[in-house]
């Protein structure tokens, strides 16, 4: 049983367009989302447009119990490559033309955002009639109006819109973004939900998500993230705190959680905390970043109530260059220490399949992770991720590949060494599928298409697997996101020399392209 409260209810007789926000992944994953949360109090603030949200592995919106095919427009944010097979199982379930060319007028508009959908829009291309690149709260209401006047019978009118990708005309886009976060939408009555079903109940169940920062410019390599939402933009501390007051107003709610793509970098973290707690707020935070995280902030932290922190060292201190993460190793330890001495819960991220990586890495990581294990008095508190890299578009890695073998004869590895402490690893499988719903063309969509009704071999996968040379064509060639190729070839070189490239934000500008200098 699911009860929510703010949500959103309108007579569809009175308004002009129905609008379904779709989500490809289950309920809980849906409402831990900021993004879908702000996107649909935004459109919900238009008094000619009612949006509804329909979440897998549903066909019927959550507002009115209605079915995919009775709303104009549907719009898919997909935040994982693995939701491209939900996305279609969700159309065919309901009946709608799987391609877009077997769709006609009368059928609904069928869009897409969300960072998968902007970094690559190749792979659904011949299913998603629109896509949205960038951040869609720049974006959606321009949409909307132009929608407004034409509906679906003229695409090309929505090329007027910067950040729009339409496949039928293969345009050019760039990708846009917000610019000022004190002035952008902040949302103030956010839904509230109870269940006694665990799988409706979001990570961030009975918090207030306050949206800190987008965008990182620490510049990992392999982060596709970090490219793609440049420049870093932050919302003021005192805003911040006046809209977690806000929010308590209109909630009740007492403990927030700060959002942000590297949200231990944000430049006064220690005055908004002591802000918040001031006013009488729990705080936690998802992630915090090793090279930022100070033992003034732990405390606060746990004060707060925070049980657990995430950390992701990566890897031992050579494959770190690699990847552009020199993190100088007494400050892994102290943070870690620091951690212990506050009885917090640990877990690490862990990569694995760097490029130049070889087995006796392998065996040093193993060993990395036991000291590390081993600072605890209780090993098992502290968890390991181990998870394959996935090259990315738009980041120095999509030249690179993935070695599937490799990756298989690693995982094994630290199974067996590793089966005494409390470790989970990535499937090398679904790290091969990631990769080529990463970084595969058009014609990765017949294979999609083919899973959602039996199960596709892994030889099949592995024949697609894509391989780009330095100077090839890439699928996403259409794709601005502000990252010029110079700079990331650049970049590509200095991993293979293990050269570091500082963080701009204490160092030069590096024209990267994502700053207008």
């Amino acid at each position: 049983m699911l009860y929510e409260k703010n949500i959103f209810k309108k007579d569809f007789r009175k308004i002009d367009i129905r609008f379904a926000l779709a989500y490809p992944n289950i309920y809980k994953t849906a409402m831990s989302s900021l993004g879908y949360n702000i996107l649909y109090n935004l459109i919900n603030e238009r008094e000619d447009t009612w949006c509804e949200r329909i979440v897998y592995p549903n066909t019927k919106s959550l507002e009115s119990n209605n079915p995919l095919n009775h709303f104009d427009i549907i719009s898919f944010s997909i935040q994982f490559e693995e939701d491209y097979f939900n996305v279609l199982e969700m159309l065919k379930n309901t009946g709608i033309p799987l391609k877009r060319k077997d769709r006609t007028a009368s059928d609904p508009l069928i869009i897409a955002g969300g960072p998968c959908a902007t970094a690559n829009p190749m792979p659904l291309s011949d299913y998603i009639d629109i896509f949205i690149i960038g951040e869609g709260e720049q974006t959606i209401n321009k949409f909307l109006d132009i929608y407004g006047k034409f509906q679906n019978t003229n695409l090309g009118k929505f090329l007027e819109i910067d950040g729009v990708y339409i496949p039928e005309f293969n345009n050019k886009t760039r990708i846009s973004i917000i610019e000022n976060m004190n002035e952008t939408y902040h949302i103030t009555q956010p839904i509230l939900n109870k269940s006694d079903n665990e799988d409706y109940q979001s990570i961030f169940n009975n918090s207030i998500m306050l949206n800190v920062s987008r965008g990182c410019t620490r510049g990992c390599r392999f982060c596709m993230a970090g490219y793609l939402y440049r420049p870093v933009r932050e919302t003021s501390w005192k805003k911040l705190i006046d809209l977690a007051i806000e929010n308590r107003k209109n909630t009740g709610l007492n403990k927030v959680t700060l959002i942000g793509a590297a949200v231990s970098d944000y430049k006064d973290l220690d005055k908004l905390i002591k802000g918040l707690e001031a006013e009488g707020f729990q705080i936690s935070t998802p992630s915090l970043r090793i090279e930022s995280i100070t033992k003034e902030t732990l405390e606060t932290l746990k004060k707060s109530g925070l049980k657990t922190i995430t950390l992701a060292p990566e890897s031992i201190p050579r494959l770190r260059k690699v990847i552009n993460k020199d993190i100088l190793e007494n400050k892994i330890f102290t943070v870690i220490e620091n951690a212990v001495e506050l009885d917090f819960n640990i877990k690490l991220y862990f990569l694995i399949g760097i490029p130049g990586e070889s087995i006796e890495d392998i065996k040093d990581l193993c060993e990395y992770m036991k000291k590390i294990a081993h600072m605890h008095n209780n090993p098992k508190k502290v968890k390991f991720s181990i998870n394959p890299v996935i090259p990315k578009p738009h980041t120095p890695l999509q030249w690179e590949g993935y070695d599937f073998k490799d990756i298989k004869k690693k995982t094994r590895f630290i199974k067996k060494e590793m089966k005494n402490y409390n470790i989970k690893c990535e499937s090398p499988k679904k790290g091969l599928i990631q990769y080529i719903l990463s970084c595969g063309n058009s014609s990765i969509g017949e294979l999609i298409e083919k899973s959602i009704t039996k199960q596709v071999p892994l030889k099949e996968w592995r024949e697609i697997t894509p391989k780009y040379e330095i100077d090839e064509l890439l699928p996403w060639n259409n794709i601005d996101v502000g990252i010029n190729d110079r700079f990331l070839k650049i970049e590509h070189k200095r991993l293979r020399n293990l050269k570091q490239t500082p963080w701009c934000e204490t160092s030069p500008c590096y024209n990267c392209g994502a700053c207008k200098k």
